[in-house]
């Protein structure tokens, strides 16, 4: 009985992937995404190994247009200076740490940016900028009382 129950174990862990730790137990496709880390792979602690897997499990569900997304927002992290990246770091923590409501809301008001033409978007930038500091503290406090 233990054998069985043994062999369904092993049989069900190589059916999942993100149990395969040896580059060559990697499925095709995961190989594909990490294939910058082939030479690197056998040195890579455990612990990483299954981020890295799970990274590749969820960049191989996207989309092909959700990936392209992806590849842009990379090659514009990797353009930016240590200092900026930092900073944008820290305001993503800063929004984690959001309650859900205000993420929520946040979320909604980047969409509505997001919809408008480029030129109302500049209309709308050009404004915000021409507010005094005081202006646009009072405005962030009209929104945070905003239901």
């Amino acid at each position: 009985m233990k054998r069985i129950l043994l062999g369904c174990l092993l049989f069900a862990a190589s059916l999942h992937p993100a149990l395969a730790q040896e580059w060559d137990e990697l499925t095709t496709r995961q190989q594909e995404v990490l294939a910058p880390l082939a030479d690197k792979w056998p040195a890579i602690p455990e612990e990483r190994r299954h981020k890295l897997l799970r990274g590749a499990e969820r960049w191989n569900s996207l989309t092909p247009g959700q990936q392209q997304r992806m590849r842009n927002r990379m090659n514009a992290w990797r353009g930016m200076s240590p200092e900026q990246q930092a900073h944008v770091q820290q305001r993503f923590q800063h929004f984690r740490r959001l309650p859900p409501e205000e993420r929520a809301r946040l979320r909604h008001a980047q969409r509505r940016f997001r919809n408008l033409s480029p030129e109302q978007r500049e209309q709308l930038r050009q404004r915000y900028g021409d507010l005094t500091p005081e202006q646009r503290q009072k405005l962030q406090e009209r929104r945070h009382q905003q239901p």
